[in-house]
């Protein structure tokens, strides 16, 4: 049988569509690169929000996941989420691929919270770490803070569908800390064989996850991984809901340490920390990634 043009792609490993998207995204980033940090992250928010968002469909996912989560929020007020939540994912994105700048903006940022004590406790005792956290603010603010505070910290990720884009952007990430795991069954069990050594993971809680369990979000069914409270329970782990909230004037960061959830069982363990973020998206509407399909449902 003859071979396509398309299998041959696939065998050679190269996709010209995903070759001239990577080398696109790069280039806008290399291009805003140029410009001091203070300025590069508005900029990538301002473009992200006017430019590449509405090319996206962004501001409609917004308005979507607005209406059915707060039916009767007047629409001027959806409209200005549409604006703002698509500017603060440019701004992280612009700090994500700025690692130093990023580390030397976590090293300036307060860390508070409840499960501050219980957190320092655990890092001297060796006792294994599970921090959870959401697309709310920047996450790696947190990540790069913990690494400062003498936590070593492992961070699963996953793969971006252009995969040249992906590898620079792994590149970038690691800059910030190590080890990153790939999601995926041989990433679960690295990052399982780290945890057990006494060290520091953190997750996001935020993504739906077909295989979850249909625990709640905003009042609506979201399918939650329970694998975070489930390795707690495995491995003694303390599990603390941990957040990077940037602040009013769009550039510095408060980190919150929450206390930490009671072992229980799985869902009301995972339950408790949806509930977590929920109050901190709540608290911090237009950072949270309300572009994200949360509430998707099962096919059947």
């Amino acid at each position: 049988m003859a071979t396509t043009s398309k299998e041959k792609k696939q065998e050679s490993g190269f996709d010209p569509w995903n070759a001239a998207v990577s080398f696109a995204m790069i280039a806008v980033i290399r291009l805003l690169g140029i410009l001091p940090y203070r300025w590069r992250v508005p900029m990538m928010g301002w473009t992200m929000s006017r430019i590449v968002g509405p090319i996206l469909g962004y501001p409609k996912r917004v308005r979507d996941n607005l209406t059915m989560i707060f039916p009767d929020m007047p629409e001027i007020q959806k409209q200005q989420m549409a604006r703002a939540v698509p500017d603060q994912v440019g701004r992280t994105l612009a700090e994500l691929f700025s690692p130093q700048d990023l580390i030397a903006t976590a090293a300036k940022s307060p860390m508070t919270g409840e499960g501050m004590a219980a957190l320092d406790a655990a890092r001297e005792e060796g006792r294994p770490i599970i921090i959870v956290s959401g697309h709310v603010g920047n996450y790696d603010i947190a990540r790069a803070k913990l690494i400062e505070r003498g936590h070593n910290v492992g961070g699963l990720y996953r793969s971006m569908n252009y995969r040249i884009f992906n590898d620079f952007y792994v590149s970038r990430i690691s800059q910030v800390g190590t080890p990153l795991f790939l999601r995926g069954r041989r990433g679960m069990g690295q990052m399982v064989k780290f945890l057990k050594q006494g060290n520091t993971i953190a997750l996001l809680i935020d993504q739906h996850m077909s295989a979850g369990a249909p625990l709640k979000f905003f009042g609506h069914t979201a399918y939650t991984a329970l694998s975070a409270a489930e390795l707690a329970l495995r491995y003694d782990a303390l599990l603390i809901p941990c957040y990077g909230l940037r602040n009013s004037d769009g550039m510095t960061f408060e980190i919150v340490v929450e206390a930490p959830i009671p072992h229980a069982d799985p869902e009301g363990m995972t339950q408790a920390l949806n509930d977590s973020l929920e109050r901190q998206v709540r608290a911090h509407m237009e950072q949270w990634l309300w572009v994200h399909r949360r509430w998707k449902t099962l096919k059947k």
